[in-house]
């Protein structure tokens, strides 16, 4: 099945991409929430209409995650944990821990977007990386600090 793709989605293409999916996907996953309409005729036409809107939109977002990037490479996040002698911590750092501290600050990051492999089981100073946009990151620096 061939769909316009209205956002960009990881793998698959930019906004305004007309791509070959299979039908189960597009039906249920991606037409649904929204990420794309069926390539119609009907829909061709009307998305070439409204495509300088669509660009627009797409500029600006990638423009305020250009600045909170900006934002979180300036801010450091400090954790208090347990630990034994050895630095191992009674615990760890997870992705909920670190989404939790940024909207504690004002940040509204969800926990998905955040580049972090396995939680963090030491103490010492560590760089996650931050997925905003398709093509902007951010690196946000964790201390972890023995409590």
């Amino acid at each position: 099945m061939k769909v316009i793709l209205k956002s960009n989605v990881e793998n698959l293409g930019g906004i305004g991409d007309t791509v070959k999916v299979a039908s189960g996907y597009a039906r249920n996953y991606l037409i649904p929430k929204g990420l794309a309409v069926e390539a119609t005729k009907g829909n061709i036409r009307q998305f070439e209409s409204e495509k300088e809107t669509w660009m627009k939109k797409a500029a600006r977002l990638k423009e305020d995650a250009g600045k909170l990037a900006e934002e979180l490479s300036a801010l450091t996040l400090s954790f208090s944990r347990r630990a034994g002698e050895d630095g191992k911590l009674f615990g760890s750092v997870t992705s909920m821990d670190i989404a939790a501290a940024l909207k504690e600050k004002g940040y509204e990051v969800d926990r998905k977007d955040l580049l972090l492999d396995e939680p963090i089981k030491t103490l010492g100073e560590f760089t996650v990386g931050v997925k905003l946009h398709p093509e902007v990151r951010a690196e946000l620096k964790i201390l972890v600090e023995k409590e």
